[in-house]
Formats: C-alpha cells, structure tokens, sequence
C-alpha cells in the first residue's frame, strides 16, 4: 500500500475545490429547474386568463342578445296596442259615417270599411309572421354563438393539452440530461480519485527513492 507524503494543504484544496464544483452544478440545476417552472405556471396563467375572458366574451353576447329581445318585443307590443288603437278609432268613424250617410252610399261605406278590416288583419298576421321570424332568427343566433364558443372552448383544450404535453416531455428531457450530468460528474469524481491515488503512489515512490538514495 501506497503512504500519502503529500502536504495535507493540497488535499485539502482538492477537496474544497470538488465540493465547489458539485454544489455549483447542483444550484446551476436547481436555477434550470424553477425556471421552467415558472415558465409552465406563466403559460398556466395565460391560458385560463383566455378561457376567463372567453367566458366574460360569452357572457356578454348572451346579455346583448336578451336585451335585443327585449326591445323587440316591447317595440312589437307598442306597435301592437298603436294598431289595435288606430283600429278601433277607425272602426267607430265607419261605423259613424255609416249612420249619418244617405241610403245611395251605405254599400259603398260597408265595402270601405270592409277593405279596411282586411287590411288591418293583413297587418296583424305580417306582424305575427315577422315575430315569429324575429323569434327563429333569434334561436339560430343563439345556437350559432352556442356552437361557436364550444368550438373555441375545445380548441383551447386541445391547446392546453398539447402544450402540456410539450412541457411534461421538455421536462422528462431536462431530468434526462440531470442524470447524464449526475452519471458524468460521478465518472469524473471517480477519475479524479483514481488520478489523484495515481499521484500520491508517484510521490511516495519518488520520495522511497529518495531516501534509499541516500
């Protein structure tokens, strides 16, 4: 077995100095890792921000479209209760003139008046048909927006996911590379231990002829 000689400073250097090298390889990864994780919980947070305001989006387009409705159908019920009104008014002047004009035009006044009730009910079902269009258009405009916003919330997970992925694989690569660093620095610790047994045998041999020497 070989005796070490060599001065108990220059072993003391070494091993400060490999304990330097580890603790600086392990904090160098130790940074490489908060960073991508700040980086994932940067991305996490941008992307339920998109589905918030997608969301907000959403909502917006519902209260719109049922305040839409709401002034349709008052505007409707308006022109409704006007019609019925201007009806009425027009029913009691025909009925008035009826009474008060001669024999000769009592047929022409009914048929007047006639023309004017099936105007009027013309009027009514034009004003159903139009509600009842307003009303389709309304479903359709709403399940348009329906589909739309599921098509938008689907490609944001599909997204999300496939970014995920990304990230756990970036992640699975990172480990990787620790463990090549880890199997790296153990072979250079173990190479450095074998050079340095190899240098205190040259010293004591060299030190042993010395002394026979002498």
């Amino acid at each position: 077995s070989c005796t070490t000689v060599i001065p108990l400073t220059f072993q003391t250097n070494v091993l400060t100095e490999l304990r330097k090298w580890k603790l600086s390889l392990i904090e160098h990864h130790k940074l490489q890792m908060r960073q991508e994780k700040e980086k994932h919980a940067a991305h996490v947070r941008e992307l339920s921000n998109e589905m918030e305001n997608l969301k907000e989006l959403l909502r917006t387009y519902e209260i719109s479209i049922g305040r839409k409705d709401e002034v349709v159908i008052t505007n409707l019920t308006q022109a409704l209760e006007r019609q019925k009104e201007r009806l009425v008014l027009m029913r009691n002047f025909t009925l008035w003139r009826i009474q008060h004009v001669q024999a000769k035009q009592e047929e022409y006044a009914n048929r007047i008046a006639d023309r004017q009730f099936r105007t009027a009910l013309m009027k009514k079902v034009w004003a159903a048909w139009r509600s009842l269009s307003e009303e389709k258009w309304k479903e359709k405009v709403a399940k348009a927006c329906q589909l739309r916003a599921e098509d938008v919330c689907v490609q944001l997970t599909n997204d999300y996911e496939a970014k995920i992925a990304e990230l756990t694989a970036t992640l699975e690569q990172t480990k990787a590379e620790i463990l090549r660093l880890h199997s790296e620095r153990e072979h250079y610790e173990d190479t450095m231990k074998k050079a340095f047994m190899r240098g205190v045998c040259a010293l004591n041999l060299e030190a042993m002829t010395m002394f026979q020497g002498k």
